[in-house]
C-alpha cells in the first residue's frame, strides 16, 4: 500500500464558487474517459457527453480522453477530437490499467471536481448532474452511480447480474463495505479528497474503484449514490473471469492491511466540515450511544465464546481452571474487538497498553466469577453444569457493566479534540470562577 503523501491539513468541505472557477479558467468538473482499443465508438460517445453536457451542465467542463496503451487507432481519433472540440483533451498512457489512467489524469488535473465514465455510456447521462451536484455544493467526498438502488432501471443479462451482485455481497461480508455498487463505471470525487486518497491506492486496473470507495469509507468519508438507468454493452471487451480473479485477490490484500492496520487512515477521519458529533456540547457525551450498541453487541458475542470455551475446558479440569482459562482467552479478543469496534481505536499504537489494562479488568471480572463459584461450591456442594452456568451469566452481567465503565473511563478515553476543547473550556471557566 502507497503511504507516501503529504498530510497538510484539509480545507472544510464548501460550495463551488462557478464565477471565481470561471475568472481563473478552470473548469469545475473534470470527465475522463479511459479507453483502450476504442476507435470505433470513442467518436461517437465523446461528441454525445459533449453534447448533453453543453445543453445541461451549468458550469465549466472538460472532457479527458485518457487512452492507456491502445494500439489501434485509437490515439488519432481522440487528437482529432481534441482538436475540433475546445472543451476536450487527450491523453496517452504507455501503460494499459483503468486506474492507473484515472490515477494518473485526476493526479494532474486541476479541476474541483474530478469524474470518470465508461466509453460505451452504459450509464444514461441524466444521472451525472445529481451525480456531481453533491460535490459541487459541499455536501458529499465522493459519489457513484448504483445498478443496485431500488429505483435503479437496469438492463443487461443474468450472468452478469449474479456476478455483480455477488462481488457486493462479499465486499460486504469481508470488508463491511455499505456501498451498494463497487463496479458501475460511472463514479466522481472532490479533488481534495482525490489528492488524499489516491496515494494510498494501489490497484492500477479494475479494482481501482472497488479499492478507493473502501478506504474512503473506512476513513469516514461521504459517499454519495446516485440510482441510474443502466443498459448493459454486448460487445463489452471486458474478460470476466479475469477480473473477477484480479478483483478477489485486491480484496484479500486489503483485507489484511486492514486487519494489520497499514494504512493510516486516522489522518483522513477529520470531517470535511462542520461535523455536529464533534461539537463539545455539555451534558453529552461524545458517542455513547454508539459505544453502548458496540459494547452489547461484542458483549454478546464474547459471552457465547466464553461459554463455549467454558464448556469445553470443562471437560478435562475443575470449575475454577475451566473458568479462569475461558476467561483469559475471550478478554484478550473482548479487548482486541472492544478497541476497533466499540471505540474506533485503529493502528497498532497503543495494542500492548490497552491489553495490558484490559488484563486488570479482566482481573476483576475473574474476581467476580471465580467468586460466585466459590460461593456456589460452598451453598450447593455440588450443583450441575446447568447451575454454575446461570451463576456464571448472572455474575458476568454486573462485570460487563463495570468492564463497559472502565473501558470508557480508564482503556480508551475520549481523547478527540473536542473533548479536549471542552475539558479546557470547563477548566477556564471554573479558573475564573475562582477569581470572582
Amino acid at each position: 500500500m502507497r503511504t507516501d503523501s503529504s498530510w497538510s491539513t484539509l480545507p472544510a468541505r464548501e460550495h463551488l464558487l462557478a464565477g471565481a472557477v470561471d475568472a481563473a479558467d478552470v473548469p469545475v468538473l473534470d470527465v475522463v474517459v479511459p479507453v483502450y482499443n476504442e476507435e470505433k465508438d470513442l467518436e461517437t460517445c465523446v461528441l454525445r457527453l459533449h453534447d448533453h453536457l453543453v445543453r445541461t451542465f451549468p458550469y465549466a467542463f472538460r472532457i479527458t480522453v485518457a487512452d492507456n496503451a491502445s494500439t489501434d487507432r485509437t490515439p488519432q481519433v481522440a487528437a482529432r477530437l481534441a482538436a475540433i472540440l475546445p472543451r476536450c483533451r487527450s491523453y496517452r498512457l504507455e501503460e494499459k490499467g483503468r486506474g492507473r489512467a484515472l490515477r494518473t489524469v485526476w493526479s494532474q488535473s486541476d479541476a474541483p471536481v474530478l469524474a470518470y465514465m465508461d466509453v460505451d455510456l452504459s450509464t444514461d447521462l441524466n444521472a451525472l448532474l445529481p451525480l456531481v451536484a453533491p460535490l459541487i455544493s459541499g455536501h458529499s467526498d465522493l459519489a457513484i452511480g448504483s445498478r443496485l438502488a431500488r429505483s435503479s432501471r437496469v438492463v443487461r443479462g443474468s450472468k452478469r447480474e449474479f456476478i455483480s451482485r455477488a462481488y457486493n455481497l462479499i465486499l460486504r461480508s469481508s470488508l463491511a463495505a455499505r456501498f451498494s455498487d463497487a463496479q458501475c463505471g460511472f463514479k466522481a470525487i472532490r479533488q481534495d479528497v482525490a489528492q488524499r486518497l489516491l496515494p494510498m491506492v494501489e490497484d492500477t486496473g479494475w479494482f481501482f474503484d472497488t479499492e478507493l470507495l473502501v478506504l474512503a469509507e473506512r476513513a469516514g468519508l461521504r459517499i454519495h449514490e446516485v440510482p441510474v438507468d443502466w443498459i448493459d454493452d454486448p460487445d463489452s471487451t471486458v474478460h470476466i473471469v479475469r477480473t473477477a480473479t484480479e478483483d478477489l485477490k485486491g480484496v484479500w490484500r486489503v483485507g489484511r492491511a486492514l486487519a494489520v492496520g497499514a494504512l493510516p487512515l486516522d489522518r483522513l477521519t477529520r470531517p470535511f466540515g462542520d461535523d455536529p458529533r464533534d461539537r463539545g456540547l455539555s451534558g453529552v457525551p461524545g458517542g455513547l450511544a454508539r459505544q453502548l450498541v458496540g459494547f452489547c453487541v461484542v458483549g454478546a458475542l464474547s459471552t457465547l465464546f466464553y461459554l463455549a470455551l467454558y464448556s469445553l475446558f470443562r471437560l478435562g479440569a475443575g470449575p475454577q481452571i475451566a473458568n479462569g482459562g475461558a476467561l483469559l482467552v475471550s478478554a484478550v479478543a473482548n479487548t482486541a474487538a472492544n478497541r476497533r469496534l466499540t471505540f474506533g481505536v485503529r493502528g497498532r499504537g497503543g495494542a500492548v497498553r490497552h491489553q495490558a489494562q484490559g488484563l486488570v479488568v479482566f482481573a476483576i471480572g475473574l474476581a467476580l466469577t471465580s467468586g460466585s463459584l466459590a460461593a456456589l461450591g460452598t451453598t450447593s456442594g455440588s450443583p450441575s453444569h446447568g447451575t454454575e452456568l446461570a451463576v456464571l451469566i448472572a455474575a458476568n452481567l454486573a462485570a460487563t457493566v463495570l468492564r463497559f465503565l472502565l473501558f470508557r473511563a480508564w482503556v480508551f478515553p475520549d481523547r478527540t479534540p473536542a473533548a479536549a476543547t471542552a475539558g479546557h473550556a470547563d477548566d477556564t471557566h471554573h479558573e475564573l470562577g475562582n477569581v470572582r
